[in-house]
């Protein structure tokens, strides 16, 4: 325990007492504690970010968009974009029926992975026609959900459904009522639905290298409504202007993130599951980085201004049309075109049953120009028997190099790692792209000076120098950064930043007094700011062992999964590199709008250096001893030292050429070179503080 000097008393004589029990390390002193919001209420699925959209103008707004939607790129691990391997598609098995035929289809949207599904083409209607895409959702097994006959009476009793047809097979309805109305319609699986099991939904793709190469369920499955979107456009009758995506439950959540990041879809409508609520319960649904400082309506809002609309019902979609809908209307408003956005509450339980069904004809008749007259009701149809919609059979079985996850994800990161040394032949555009994936993996960049913000300050004066106790904070945040601000006597400028793993009270001895490094970089006249960065130091109480939280899981128990937590929160490492990016900031508010100095060794300097990548001309000189460390070492999903992503995109060496040319130097850096060529030293060996503080004092 740092306790006050004797010498510190004088200043607070009324209440030399009081504060004589005080650590001069602690700002919040005991029993008082941190009301930080990342400890006291951790967002997740059903406590997401909430979106209050105060955009005061169109191009704030579409600032918000680029970079929101760049997150979603990389939390799918689609940034950049993998390549497009040839689809190859199969087509067979045509089914006639009144007005439409129906159809078998595979195709690899990656080497050795099969999309299958079915193809609904109108009859008698030459010429381009629109196309719809259908994810379906969790229904009981996916494309091939049938209702007995007792359960659909109850459907048409309770007003969901008017037809047998259609309360048993909801989802046959939607196709052929949409190829009806002269769209070509592909119903797609999900990853282990109906034909698609090779591997089985939910697994293979939730250990620790999953998380840092951003393979997940989640991507993968938006990769698949990618290449069912260029399946789909392929076709010679398709007008690749005019289409359309619908899906309920988990196809609502595909259906808004393919429209969030492909700009081909022209109209939208994601039924029940837009919501201010729970945000969606699968693995499917869900990854890390996804919805950190957002939730599902802001992500939907990424359809502006193109048409789309929503339904609710008597689940977590209940409110939307006071909660969701007023928020999406401001973000079209921008662009004059509130009216093209809309949502409705069914009184029903979960749903894409006719009444939704309607409500979505009637949005893409009008918005695809189908020419149907309105109202647009729903036409009985002849179902096709489960079975007999399935795609694979004895004449066309699943191909012979179908690819289980394991050796699906040993091609994910040859063609990644393949692709990022490509990328590196370019330096600026390497530079662009992984600068970019750092921020979205951080979830954060170096915040405007007046965007941190001092809670508290008191400053006590000792024997030739001052320590200003000082609580940061972030602007329009509950996030708090305990940081010492510890000036030299007549101090002229200069301030060294110092990151302890242990947090700042490793700067001072046990008695009170400056260590070594603090008490050098004093005496050489530079003001010293140390903070307790996220889980160090007064995170805890003086006798509290401090430890990480385990990471929730709200849904899937039975499956562990990073992104329950880390899709809705940062990491604990990313968290370390926002507290020091905020330090940054004050340090150079308190430099009078210098740069300053860092300087970090062992698990500190890890996310100095991340916040040294994205601190600008805010650094002048950095100093760090990464003491040997890679993202390889990180082999729990729970690791303190976890950053999804960070393989995907090199490790240390991937992001080394983000470093300015100048001012940075680097110890303990591990086996491997960078990518790119840099301009600044690089020493394997590591080394002990005073030769980092030489450095800094060079």
């Amino acid at each position: 325990m740092r306790r006050l000097a004797s010498a510190f008393l004088s200043v607070f004589s009324l209440v030399g007492l009081a504060l004589a029990a005080e650590d001069v390390t602690r700002v919040v002193q005991p029993p008082a504690t941190l009301d930080d919001i990342r400890i006291k209420k951790p967002f997740h699925v059903d406590n997401p970010f909430p979106f209050e959209p105060r955009f005061p103008d169109r191009q704030s707004w579409e600032r918000r968009a680029e970079e929101l939607r760049t997150q979603v790129l990389v939390a799918n691990g689609l940034w950049p974009m993998p390549p497009r391997a040839p689809l190859n598609p199969v087509i067979h098995g045509k089914i006639e029926r009144d007005g439409y035929t129906v159809e078998k289809v595979y195709f690899a949207s990656l080497p050795g992975h099969y999309v299958t599904g079915n193809l609904y083409r109108p009859k008698g209607m030459p010429g381009k026609r629109p196309g719809v895409l259908c994810p379906h959702g969790h229904w009981a097994n996916g494309r091939l959900f049938e209702r007995s006959e007792a359960e659909a009476k109850k459907e048409i009793e309770s007003g969901a459904e008017k037809t047998m047809e259609g309360a048993r097979y909801p989802l046959q309805a939607r196709c052929a009522m949409l190829a009806r109305m002269g769209c070509v319609v592909f119903m797609y699986d999900m990853v282990g639905y109906a034909d698609s099991t090779k591997i089985p939904h939910t697994q293979g793709f939730a250990d620790a290298e999953a998380e840092l190469r951003l393979q997940s369920f989640m991507g993968l499955q938006t990769w698949n409504s990618i290449r069912a979107l260029d399946f789909l456009t392929s076709l010679d009758e398709v007008d690749p202007q005019r289409i359309g995506v619908t899906g309920a439950s988990g196809g609502g959540t595909q259906t808004f993130i393919l429209c969030a990041i492909d700009p081909r879809p022209a109209a939208s409508f994601p039924a029940v599951m837009v919501s201010t609520a729970m945000q969606g319960g699968c693995i499917c649904e869900n990854c890390s980085l996804l919805r950190i400082g957002t939730n599902n309506i802001e992500l939907a809002a990424l359809f502006a201004p193109k048409p789309q609309a929503m339904t609710g019902a008597n689940d977590w979609t209940v409110d939307i049309e006071r909660k969701g809908l007023p928020e999406l209307k401001r973000i079209y408003g921008l662009y004059n075109a509130a009216d093209r956005v809309e949502a409705k509450y069914f009184p029903f339980p979960h749903n894409y049953n006719q009444p939704s069904r309607e409500m979505m004809y009637n949005w893409f008749n009008r918005h695809l120009q189908l020419g149907f007259p309105e109202p647009v009701v729903e036409q009985p149809f002849v179902p096709i028997a489960p079975k007999d919609l399935r795609v694979f059979d004895a004449e066309h079985p699943l191909p012979a190099d179908a690819a289980d996850a394991a050796t699906l994800r040993q091609y994910l990161t040859r063609t990644s790692d393949a692709q990022l040394r490509e990328l590196a032949k370019q330096p600026a555009e390497y530079r662009r792209v992984v600068g970019a994936a750092l921020r979205a993996m951080v979830v954060d960049r170096m915040p405007e000076t007046d965007a941190v913000k001092i809670v508290s300050q008191r400053e006590i004066t000792a024997n030739g120098y001052k320590v200003r106790q000082v609580l940061l904070t972030r602007e329009g945040t509950q996030e708090y950064v305990p940081t010492l601000a510890i000036l030299p006597e007549n101090w002229q400028g200069g301030v060294t930043v110092v990151t302890k793993a242990k947090g700042k009270a490793a700067l001072f001895e046990e008695s009170g007094q400056p260590g070594t490094l603090l008490r050098k970089l004093l005496e050489a006249g530079k003001a010293v700011v140390a903070p307790d960065v996220y889980l160090t130091g007064e995170f805890f109480a003086p006798d509290q062992e401090p430890k990480l939280p385990p990471l929730e899981q709200k849904y899937h128990r039975n499956v562990p999964f990073a992104g329950y937590t880390y899709g809705y929160n940062r990491t604990v490492l990313a968290n370390r590199v926002r507290d020091t990016l905020t330090t940054l900031a004050y340090a150079r508010q308190l430099n009078q709008g210098k740069a300053v100095d860092l300087l970090a060794a062992g698990d500190a300097a890890v996310w100095a250096f991340l916040a040294r990548l994205l601190a600008g001309d805010a650094v002048g000189t950095a100093v760090l001893d990464l003491k040997g460390f890679d993202f390889d070492q990180v082999k729990r999903p729970e690791d303190a030292m976890m950053l999804p992503g960070a393989l995907k995109y090199g490790g240390i060496h991937g992001l080394l050429p983000l470093c300015p040319a100048s001012g940075t130097v680097v110890y303990g850096v591990p086996k491997g070179e960078p990518l790119v060529p840099v301009m600044f030293p690089l020493h394997r060996e590591s080394v002990g503080e005073e030769r980092l503080l030489a450095e800094v004092l060079k």
